[in-house]
C-alpha cells in the first residue's frame, strides 16, 4: 500500500502486512499523505497535563509528567496544535470518513472547538465510563472515572459508516451498562487496560483493546484504512489488523513505535486476547455489517 507522496521525506519505519509505522511529527507526515485517503481516524492527542502535579497508580502517589510531548506551551498554543493536526488529518480523509478524538476536560474542549473551526461534522460524544478508575488522592476533587470521545464526519453532506446492527445486536459483555438487544447508547462502561496488554510495555495514555475495537466495527467497513496519528503503543493498530482493517500509525517517539511492533508481532502467536477477538469477529460477522 502506497502511504506516502513519492517526494515525501519520510520513509516507513515499520510495516508488515496490513500495519505500517512513521516516525516523526504527524503534521509533517500527514501533509506528506495523498488526500482522501484514509477512511477513519482516531486520535488520542497530547492533553498537556505534564505539569507537576500527581496522581495514583497502583496505589502509589506518582507524578503526572508523561513525557515532553505532552508539555504544553500555554492554552493559545495547545488550541493552535489542535487546529493545524486537524486541519492536517481532514485533507487525508476520505470525503465520507469519520474522525474519533479522545481525551480528559484538559484537551477535548478545545479539540471540540477546532473540529468546528475546521468545518468538520460532529455526529456524537461518547463518555467512555471507566469502572475501575484509579482513586483521587487528594480528596479535594471527584474521583475521574471517564474520558470524552467526539466522533465526527469529515463532510456535513458525507454518508459515513455506522454498523448499527452490530452495536445493538453484537455481543459487549464487557460493558456492564449495554442492555442486550437495545440500542448502543453514547455511555460506554469499559474497564482500562488488562494487565496481558501490557506485557511487552506500556504507554501512559494507553487505551483498553476492546474500546478501540467497539469503534472501529462501529465505523469502519473490512479493508479500511485506519491511521492513528498519536499512536503510542498502536492498540487502534492491533485492533485494526484483528478485524481485517489496513492499520497507519504515526509517533515521534521511537520506544513506543518499537514497543508497537513487539505487540503486533505477537499477534501472530494464539494468544488468548487473539483468540477471543476471532471469536468475536466471526460473530460479528454473521451479524451482517452494513
Amino acid at each position: 500500500m502506497q502511504v506516502l507522496k513519492k517526494d515525501a521525506n519520510y520513509q516507513s519505519y515499520y510495516s508488515k502486512d496490513d500495519f505500517s509505522l512513521y516516525l516523526g511529527d504527524c503534521i509533517e507526515i500527514l501533509n506528506s499523505m495523498p488526500e482522501n485517503f484514509v477512511d477513519m481516524i482516531f486520535a488520542d492527542p497530547p492533553y498537556f497535563l505534564s505539569n507537576g502535579s500527581f496522581t495514583c497508580h497502583a496505589g502509589r502517589r506518582v507524578s503526572v509528567k508523561k513525557g515532553n510531548w505532552d508539555l504544553g506551551g500555554g492554552a493559545s498554543a495547545n488550541f493552535d496544535f489542535h487546529i493545524e493536526w486537524l486541519k492536517a488529518c481532514k485533507r487525508v480523509l476520505k470525503q465520507n470518513g469519520t474522525i474519533w478524538i479522545s481525551g480528559t476536560y484538559h484537551s477535548i474542549y478545545q479539540c471540540g472547538t477546532a473540529l468546528e473551526i475546521n468545518n468538520y461534522h460532529i455526529l456524537n460524544d461518547i463518555a467512555w465510563f471507566k469502572p475501575n478508575a484509579a482513586p483521587n488522592l487528594s480528596c479535594r476533587f471527584f474521583t475521574a472515572s471517564h474520558e470524552t470521545l467526539i466522533w465526527a464526519r469529515k463532510d456535513k453532506k458525507g454518508k459515513h459508516t455506522f454498523n448499527y446492527n452490530l452495536m445493538r445486536n453484537g455481543d459487549w459483555a464487557e460493558d456492564s451498562l449495554k442492555k442486550e438487544g437495545l440500542q448502543m447508547r453514547s455511555v460506554w462502561s469499559i474497564p482500562t487496560p488488562k494487565q496481558s496488554e501490557k506485557k511487552f510495555g506500556k504507554h501512559p495514555t494507553q487505551k483498553p483493546f476492546n474500546l478501540l475495537r467497539r469503534i472501529i466495527l462501529a465505523s469502519t467497513k473490512e479493508k479500511d484504512i485506519i491511521l492513528d496519528p498519536f499512536a503510542g503503543s498502536s492498540t487502534t493498530g492491533l485492533a485494526a489488523v484483528l478485524n481485517g482493517r489496513h492499520f497507519i500509525g504515526i509517533d515521534n517517539e521511537k520506544s513506543y513505535l518499537d514497543l508497537s511492533i513487539k505487540r503486533f508481532e505477537n499477534l501472530k502467536q494464539t494468544d488468548e486476547e487473539t483468540a477471543l477477538n476471532k471469536l468475536f469477529y466471526k460473530k460479528a460477522n454473521r451479524l451482517k455489517l452494513k
